[in-house]
């Protein structure tokens, strides 16, 4: 991307927050339209996939730090920030846009002098800045690109997974913002917000320099019953009330489509948490947390059946040790 398309271009805008905004909340902006306009969910829709491609483009510089950095003196000094003309003689204005817009790097203040570096390698980078497509980020066209070789730009995508695929592992399409498709292969166990880099298939090296990657965010969808924590697995197992009672053996569905006899032991109550150990991801264990579950309607028979139960068990105080504690 050229400087000048970064003038002409509000990112913040694309994803709707604000200048001051968090990385947190620019990522959690662009995952939300990063769902919303993927091409998967808008087959067929060149409007929303110009908006996909934007929103991408727009993550792609605010999630980068320095990237970040740059395009806000940019677009700074496009809107009226410092300016000066030839021959007007000073030094120090020139000096301060150099600052702004490149991170530190300075005349050395005498003239003829050349250039000394806040950061970076003084004169060969200022001229690597403005060569063809290189420099620290490739944006500047000119004079100076046979100096050095320059690596290709990292491009960045988000895809969206089943819970299950994320588990066993899968191979996606991948587009990204720039409009570049690859196949990626995404590994077992997966987690939400993981980035998975794929070497090479970036932005082209200039020069001679490698090409950049491709790195990708992978958000992973609920699921109703699962949930994943790194190599485990959690799920919530409904029993009745006579099981948790007076005990029994439950058949519970694995993740792999399988399932695993469980004892449930006798007096367990809602919350309870068993561990079966195997039956999560690769070398990992599936926890099952017990929910006792209540009929909304009993017959006749059964509440004579629990009033006699509750007859029976008046002795006991199912809140006295939560009373006790509430004390402390």
């Amino acid at each position: 991307m050229a400087s000048q398309d970064w003038m002409e271009k509000d990112f913040y805008k694309a994803l709707g927050v604000s200048k001051e905004a968090t990385d947190e909340e620019i990522k959690k902006a662009y995952r939300k339209l990063a769902r919303q306009y993927h091409p998967d969910r808008n087959p067929g829709d060149k409007a929303a996939e110009d908006r996909f491609k934007e929103v991408g483009e727009a993550y792609q510089v605010l999630s980068n730090e320095a990237d970040r950095k740059e395009y806000d003196a940019i677009r700074a000094f496009g809107a009226g920030g410092p300016r000066f003309t030839a021959g007007s003689g000073s030094s120090a204005e020139f000096e301060d846009m150099f600052a702004s817009m490149f991170g530190g790097t300075q005349f050395s203040g005498s003239e003829g002098s050349g250039f000394r570096a806040g950061s970076s390698g003084g004169f060969e980078d200022i001229l690597g800045m403005f060569g063809s497509g290189g420099g620290r980020s490739g944006r500047f066209g000119g004079f100076g690109s046979s100096r050095r070789a320059v690596r290709g730009e990292d491009l960045t995508a988000g895809i969206s997974i089943p819970l299950r695929k994320a588990a066993s592992g899968t191979t996606v399409k991948v587009t990204t913002a720039r409009g570049k498709s690859v196949t990626a292969k995404i590994p077992a166990g997966v987690t939400d917000g993981q980035k998975i880099r794929i070497p090479g298939k970036g932005g082209e090296g200039l020069n001679g320099g490698p090409d950049g990657d491709i790195i990708v965010t992978v958000n992973v969808e609920k699921h109703p019953v699962y949930e994943l924590r790194g190599k485990d697995v959690y799920a919530d197992v409904p029993v009745s009330f006579p099981e948790a009672s007076l005990g029994a053996t439950i058949e519970v569905p694995t993740l792999d489509g399988k399932t695993v006899k469980v004892k449930v032991p006798e007096g367990s109550s809602t919350g309870k948490l068993l561990r079966i150990r195997g039956k999560g991801v690769g070398t990992g264990d599936m926890y099952v947390r017990l929910k006792v579950a209540v009929p909304k309607r009993l017959s006749d028979e059964a509440k004579r059946a629990v009033e006699l139960f509750a007859s029976a068990t008046s002795d006991a105080d199912p809140r006295g040790e939560f009373a006790k504690m509430a004390r402390n």
